[in-house]
């Protein structure tokens, strides 16, 4: 009989802890996991779910305009957000019960509260200690503000979603995937939006010419982008919120977000006492197999501040079932991980930037397009699509894809996995296109840009 009373103990439902939780039962080990809060994590409650569901609620008030082109009459009504948050919340229930089902189903015992470590076998939960061969931590990030004068008055994504009321004028601090997607969702439902970022150009990390590109077109969709700017204070004014800007410009909102970045949910663990060793950033120091300083504590998904995107989290937890119980040892590739963002338009990526391409590859070759798609002809919107292959020159190996514009997740899912087998170039050119889509500009790509690597 085992001296613990499971084989795995896992600290969190997200994504990745459920994923683990529920391979690693169905490889015969005893598993139990712990939830304070809601099963699914960031991603099923206030992150990638909700926020694409938004993201297609702010969609059709411009759907409707573009009708016009193709003969419909119709115009948008009045936009009712609690409506949409009711249905939303309605969904997210429904997830929630999916998740705590698939446990339940493979035979994963459930403790509902917040667990924290005792040392490197023991969890406490709800006042009980309980011991565990292997210890997995996956409880997830969540939004900082920084230390302004009245940021307390501020809202962060978590809140975003349970507004009483659409806000009229909103003012969303950031330059990242989260502030882009927010400040597209915002005003596309209506409200008169602003985006403030303290840099030169906003998804900084991301290819240069996506961020370039994007800030085009969301000025050309009304929002406002002020760079350089950073907010220095946030004060009450005539029933809504005054911005101070630190080059001392005004701005009102009614409503003000933060969306200026995350942090792992660290704190008050145990981790420490437990001898579990931490990032400059209070992030979970972990190995290549996820584990981390203590032999027999494991960590995935956010709280490890690796690549924070649900799709990797479940890739790691399912790693580590392999792992532990499966004797599959098994490391997860980060390279080339596809993701995409969900502004208006869509931002998508896979493989590497060009400048980071001209680093590590040496000479390349940078294939690229921008134009009106179809659809726009009849529309009579000016939107643009961005189409961008980087090209290694000396193997002929398509190392990078990066798109602006509509389905964008969609389509770089494809080209993806032609990058992760290691595609060139001229096999994306020998790949016949569908026509007519947009899709088809990445085979039909043919005149590199002038050398300059």
């Amino acid at each position: 009989m085992s001296q613990f009373d499971f084989d795995l103990f896992t600290i969190g439902a997200g994504s990745g802890g459920v994923r683990a939780s529920r391979f690693a039962a169905a490889f015969g080990a005893r598993v139990a996991i712990a939830e304070e809060r809601y099963f699914g994590g960031t991603c099923v409650n206030v992150g990638c779910i909700p926020k694409k569901l938004f993201s297609y609620a702010a969609h059709y008030r411009e759907d409707f305009h573009h009708g016009a082109g193709y003969g419909w009459s119709s115009t948008a009504g009045e936009f009712d957000l609690a409506r949409l948050i009711a249905n939303k919340n309605r969904e997210i229930e429904r997830l929630n019960g999916v998740y705590r089902r698939l446990l339940d189903a493979a035979g994963v015992t459930v403790f509902d509260g917040r667990a924290t470590l005792i040392d490197a076998h023991t969890v406490e939960i709800n006042g009980a200690q309980r011991s565990a061969r292997y210890i997995l931590v996956a409880t997830g990030s969540w939004p900082v503000k920084p230390a302004v004068p009245g940021a307390e008055l501020a809202i962060t994504s978590n809140e975003a979603f349970f507004l009483p009321a659409l806000p009229r004028r909103v003012v969303v601090v950031g330059g990242g995937y989260i502030a882009v997607e927010f400040a597209s969702i915002f005003n596309g439902m209506g409200a008169e939006t602003t985006l403030v970022y303290r840099g030169a150009r906003i998804l900084r990390g991301f290819d240069h010419e996506l961020g370039t590109v994007l800030a085009e077109e969301m000025i050309k969709k009304g929002v406002k982008i002020r760079l350089n700017a950073n907010l220095a204070a946030i004060a009450p004014a005539d029933g809504g919120l005054r911005a101070t800007l630190a080059d001392g410009a005004i701005l009102e909102a009614d409503c003000i977000m933060y969306a200026t970045g995350r942090a792992p949910n660290t704190r008050k663990l145990g981790l420490e006492t437990s001898g579990v060793t931490l990032t400059a950033k209070d992030a979970i120091a972990v190995d290549a197999y996820s584990q981390s300083t203590v032999a027999s504590i494991y960590a995935i998904g956010d709280v490890t501040n690796r690549v924070n995107l649900t799709p990797v989290a479940t890739a790691e937890g399912m790693a580590v079932a392999n792992t532990l119980f499966n004797n599959r040892p098994t490391a997860l590739d980060y390279e080339n991980i596809p993701t995409a963002i969900f502004s208006n338009p869509n931002v998508a990526t896979v493989g590497l930037s060009e400048e980071t391409a001209r680093l590590r590859c040496g000479a390349i070759d940078v294939y690229a397009s921008r134009f009106r798609p179809l659809r726009h002809t009849l529309s009579g919107s000016d939107e643009q699509m961005f189409m961008k292959l980087v090209v290694e020159r000396v193997s002929n190996r398509v190392v990078g894809a990066h798109m602006v514009g509509a389905d964008a997740g969609e389509i770089i899912q494809g080209i993806a996995i032609a990058i992760k087998c290691g595609a060139t170039k001229a096999q994306f050119d020998a790949t016949i296109g569908i026509h007519p889509t947009a899709a088809e500009e990445f085979v039909t790509l043919r005149e590199p840009r002038k050398a300059r690597g």
